[in-house]
This record gives structure tokens, C-alpha cells and sequence, in this order.
């Protein structure tokens, strides 16, 4: 069972580390005002302040707080029924590419959910993959990552 305290605690702590990286790393690329103008690392180091900033606050907010429970175990269970495959599909964009990727997690998640309509999810994951090609690559002219299957096969 997690409280509310328990999680806007790690969610303060995920985002103040995440702003405190972005401006940590903004002062590499100079902050301020050179003689060309701004320097490149101004804009994330503000953005990553700000972030910080607020970081901090909701934990002052949020650690005096109740100690309602938030998530039991079931909900918990299904977040990570949730979680575990979007990890997964993360995990495969760079062997596989986000093409397949997006497919094969569309296909999983449409067999998970409606228990064996494999021609239905072939449809729809082969749909969601195609689409995404059109809609980047020819629309927009933008290459979505291929991976080390698209690098191996040429594409």
C-alpha cells in the first residue's frame, strides 16, 4: 500500500533530480550573455531551475500531508500491468526501431486486453505502424529512430 505522502514524496524527489540535472548540466554550455548574445545553456538552466524550484515546494507541500492510501496492492498490480510493457516497448525502440516497436506493443497490449483477437490486433498494430511512417517520414520528413534492425537491414 503506498500513501499519499509516500508518493508526492518520490514524485518531488524524481523531479528536483530531474531539474537539478538540466541546469547542472546547462553551465557546460555557458550561461549568461556572451558577445554572440544568450548563451546556449541560459534557457535550460531557468527551465531547469524552475523545475527544481517546484520540485521543492511540492515536497514542503506534500510531506506534512495525510497518510491516505493512495494504491492498494490490486491497483499497484495493475500499474504495473501497465508500466512493465511500456518499459518493454521502451527497451526495444533501439534494437528494433520505433516501426516495429509501436507495433509489437500495439499487437501485445490489444491480445492482453481483448484475450485472443489475434487478426484484430495484426490489423491494428500493422495500422499503427504504417501510419506512424506516413505521417513522419512523409508528412513531416522526419526519421524516427530505425534501430540497430533498421541500421543491419539497410534502411
Amino acid at each position: 500500500m503506498i500513501s499519499r505522502r509516500s508518493l508526492e514524496t518520490a514524485t518531488a524527489l524524481l523531479t528536483g533530480v530531474f531539474g537539478a540535472a538540466v541546469f547542472i548540466s546547462s553551465l557546460d554550455n555557458g550561461i549568461g550573455w556572451s558577445s554572440a548574445g544568450v548563451d546556449a545553456g541560459t534557457f535550460p538552466f531557468i527551465v531547469g531551475t524552475i523545475i527544481f524550484v517546484g520540485s521543492v515546494y511540492n515536497l514542503a507541500r506534500g510531506w506534512p500531508g495525510n497518510q491516505t492510501i493512495v494504491l492498494r496492492s490490486h491497483e499497484l498490480a495493475r500499474l504495473g500491468a501497465l508500466f512493465i510493457p511500456a518499459a518493454i516497448f521502451v527497451g526495444l525502440i533501439p534494437l528494433t526501431g520505433l516501426y516495429l516497436a509501436s507495433a509489437v506493443y500495439v499487437f501485445a497490449a490489444i491480445i492482453w486486453q481483448k484475450r485472443g483477437a489475434l487478426v484484430f490486433a495484426g490489423v491494428v498494430s500493422i495500422s499503427t505502424a504504417l501510419a506512424l511512417y506516413l505521417i513522419f517520414e512523409l508528412t513531416f520528413q522526419i526519421s524516427l529512430p530505425r534501430g540497430m534492425l533498421g541500421d543491419t537491414l539497410g534502411f
